[in-house]
């Protein structure tokens, strides 16, 4: 099957920060004929015309057509596919995150909103079990996507491989881990790759045997476990915080 020539970003803040990354190319931006008066629809029709982009009003139905989302708050950009990064580009990163059986889309996005704030800008995503970066994953990113090199080129267990080939910690988080997260911190030792797993499936077993630390977050309440994109931000938060970014 052929890959697609282009596809349909939408939502404001993916519009802007797809035109900020300046990573795809944009060929048309589509806007909601009644989006008139909205400021920031405003400002970003003006940065449109800035990048000598063609703006089309339309109607919220036809918005609705190409983007297949109530969510497109009146504006969508057709542009080139997301452009995923080559493995060897990531590798020389300090910090890596990989998502492994991390299934909804939702998750997906709230972490990568959550790596680009805390620092993880490279991040691994096998050819299956994990979604790609459709639209709907850019939107619930907030667009963030658009800042991250982002790999979909392999298996979970094979990026595993190469990251302990070359002498990269890898810390898997499990509910079951028998280290705390403060202490997995303190015990890396040189680049990093974070293995966030998902809820219906953890990281898989594979990895949670070859990993160096199996790192669990503390807990107090009496609910057992953590949304997938809340425990991947604490975990990101502890080592972005304790590394740098």
């Amino acid at each position: 099957m052929s890959s697609p020539r282009w596809e349909y970003v939408y939502g404001i803040n993916p519009c802007f920060e797809v035109l900020r990354g300046g990573r795809r190319k944009v060929h048309e931006a589509f806007i909601a004929d009644t989006s008139g008066d909205n400021p920031r629809i405003k400002k970003l029709i003006r940065y449109l015309g800035d990048k000598g982009i063609v703006v089309t009003p339309v109607g919220r139905d036809r918005l609705f057509q190409l983007s297949k989302s109530t969510e497109h708050q009146g504006a969508v950009l057709r542009c080139a596919p997301y452009p995923y990064a080559e493995l060897d580009e990531v590798f020389a990163a300090d910090k890596m995150l990989l998502l492994d059986n991390v299934e909804d889309p939702h998750n997906v996005g709230a972490i990568l909103r959550s790596a680009e704030i805390f620092g993880f800008h490279d991040i691994l995503l096998p050819l299956k079990g994990v979604p790609e970066i459709y639209p709907s994953i850019v939107k619930v990113s907030a667009g963030a996507t658009e800042h991250l090199r982002i790999v979909r080129s392999g298996n979970a267990n094979a990026y595993v491989k190469k990251a302990k080939s070359e002498g990269r910690t890898v810390v898997a988080l499990d509910e079951e881990g028998a280290v705390d997260l403060r202490e997995a911190v303190e015990q890396r030792r040189g680049p990093l790759l974070l293995v966030i797993g998902g809820e219906g499936k953890s990281v898989g077993q594979f990895i949670l045997m070859n990993a160096d630390i199996v790192a669990k977050i503390p807990q107090s309440g009496r609910i057992n476990s953590l949304n997938a994109s809340v425990a991947a931000g604490i975990a990101m938060y502890a080592f972005g915080a304790d590394h740098g970014a």
